[in-house]
């Protein structure tokens, strides 16, 4: 048995129970977790204490419980504008403050809870023996940071230091307590008001901030030993991650009002549809090409360990519905079957004279995927086609029917349409204004044995040029409303607002967007057919109600794949 999927099942639960707790502690119902990562909604939740960063290969579980529950607490108690006005910008100082106001909210533990005070004081146990067994207190700032932290702990929760560093900080803790003591006692004593305790936070960081300042200049022995010093600063420093919550947030897509549009007599206008093709994808590869790029997919979907049986069975949870298959006889409860009554009279005691209905899970549904092959989303073709790939197959395993479409434009800049459009004195508000290309990588009947190889042809960097969406949500919406399932589910993939730019050129920028916002508001009709939005990178509520932001440039593995399934089924928590 391969060791490595288990483990990766094993962490992968662990997550689900710490989110869990998460959202059932603190009443968030949107905090998930995508690609190992903590989200509140589309942005990434801060986790920056020290104590809170854990690792599947260095920690238990109640480590990560206790993880678990302090950030409940911090989302129950921390009020993140008082916390944004009282945080210092220098990374040492910000590194204690940010873990000062993480033991404050973990002294907020109900009385009924034991269990979680037990898991929040493993968890500092377990950290600070991790702290010191790194060698991180061997350097001068090492020990000064780590004894902070003890005393800090040690008077906010009225425990003792930890015994068995407890000679190490000694004199440490002899020498700076007369400095901390006042706002030691300040923390103590505010433990309820944030903003009270802050100052007194605030106070001790900046107190040690300019211990660590002072002692890097004090001689020039301390010159010579500031490679281990500095050594010691940056893995301190490597506990955080300050930049998450300024650059990993999701974008929402760009979104106005079109002058052009809203003023058209007719609506939408295409100058030429001349020029518009709808091809077979594989047709545009060559043959030997393609079975290059189905070994490179079937080696990356191999060294990801994804689980594509449990996929299927969460996909057949949310798409399946049970339907009578056939009868059950011989039941003690259920139904009266009238051909067995007349063992009654033979067998008095008899009681299997009942029949069951029997129910199995049908899935009358199909599935399309639409994906944007414009420029900017040649970068995630790999990982889009294996994500694509997957959920095909764990679709098929269901047995529900699945679509591959791909939209792009003929040429760059309009191409033909633009050229004739300049022949004609270029008329105002000409309306869309490129060669449309619709390709089709694997159509609702052909199954996915036979299309593996075609659907590969999105790794075609070629093929990828602009993106024009309302009329390709159209192209698609016609071709799954002519199936005969009684489900029908548009998943439209893209990575930014439609984007043609001899169209926005010749009418504004807001054009096609506000043209694809109208196809999905017409469209999308309850109980007909329904379209949600992958956004790769963004979001894209602004053009899909139903919709979930990705970050493809992660791994793909499962559950980031459970998302999308729950997106599909329409149960996603947006």
């Amino acid at each position: 048995m391969n060791p490595a999927p288990h483990r990766t099942r094993q962490q992968q639960q662990v997550d689900e129970l710490c989110v869990a707790v998460i959202r059932s502690l603190s009443g968030e119902a949107d905090v998930t977790t995508q690609a190992g990562r903590l989200r509140k909604g589309q942005k990434i939740l801060p986790t920056h204490a020290a104590h809170l960063q854990t690792a599947h290969q260095r920690d238990d579980f109640r480590s990560f419980r206790g993880a678990a529950d302090s950030i409940a607490l911090g989302l129950q108690y921390t009020n993140p504008v008082i916390h944004q006005k009282y945080c210092p910008i220098l990374p040492v100082e910000r590194l204690i403050f940010e873990l000062l106001e993480q033991l404050r909210v973990e002294t907020m533990v109900p009385d009924t809870m034991p269990g979680m005070r037990k898991n929040l004081h493993h968890r500092f146990e377990a950290w600070s023996h991790d702290f010191y067994f790194a060698g991180l207190t061997e350097s001068a700032t090492g020990i000064l940071l780590y004894t902070v932290f003890q005393i800090c702990w040690s008077r906010l929760t009225g425990q003792p230091v930890l015994e068995k560093t407890e000679g190490i900080i000694e004199s440490t803790r002899a020498a700076i307590a007369p400095l901390l003591g006042i706002d030691l006692l300040g923390m103590r004593r505010h433990r309820d008001d944030q903003a009270a305790f802050a100052l007194h936070a605030r106070a001790i960081s900046d107190i040690v901030g300019e211990i660590i300042r002072s002692d890097s200049e004090e001689s020039d022995d301390a010159k010579k030993a500031n490679g281990k010093e500095e050594q010691g600063k940056n893995a301190l420093r490597l506990l955080l991650n300050f930049d998450n919550d300024e650059t990993d947030v999701i974008t929402v897509a760009a979104s106005g009002r079109s002058k052009v549009l809203d003023d058209a007599a007719h609506g939408y206008a295409i100058f030429t549809t001349a020029y518009d093709t709808q091809v077979e994808a594989s047709s545009l590869v060559r043959k030997e090409l393609l079975k290059e790029y189905r070994d490179r997919i079937d080696q990356r979907i191999a060294a990801l360990s994804i689980n594509i049986p449990r996929l299927s069975r969460q996909l057949r949870a949310l798409l399946a519905f049970p339907q009578r298959d056939n009868w059950s006889f011989g039941e003690e409860e259920g139904y009266i079957d009238g051909r067995r009554l007349a063992q009654l009279i033979s067998s008095p005691s008899e009681r299997r004279l009942f029949r069951q209905e029997q129910f199995k899970p049908n899935a009358n549904c199909v599935v399309c995927f639409l994906i944007d092959c414009s420029g900017s989303m040649k970068a995630h073709s790999e990982r889009l086609t294996v994500m694509i790939d997957v959920m095909v197959r764990a679709l098929e395993q269901v047995g529900v029917a699945s679509e591959v479409l791909g939209f792009t434009t003929g040429a760059w800049n309009g191409g033909r349409s633009h050229r004739d459009w300049l022949r004609v004195k270029s008329p105002a508000s000409p309306g869309r204004l490129n060669e449309l290309m619709h390709m089709v990588y694997k159509d609702a009947d052909t199954p996915w044995r036979r299309a593996r190889a075609d659907i590969t042809a999105l790794l075609k960097a070629d093929l990828y040029r602009e993106g024009i969406d309302g009329e390709a949500v159209e192209w698609a919406c016609s071709r799954i409303r002519q199936r005969n399932e009684e489900r029908r589910i548009l998943v439209v993939i893209s990575d930014g607002s439609p984007m043609d730019s001899a169209t926005n050129l010749a009418n504004d920028d807001c054009y096609l967007g506000n043209h694809l916002k109208e196809v999905v508001g017409r469209q999308a009709l309850p109980g007909q057919l329904e379209i949600c939005g992958l956004g790769v990178g963004l979001d894209l509520s602004p053009y899909y109600k139903r919709s979930l932001a990705i970050d493809l440039q992660q791994p793909i593995n499962n559950a980031l794949l459970a998302e999308v399934a729950q997106l599909i089924g329409g149960r996603q928590r947006r």
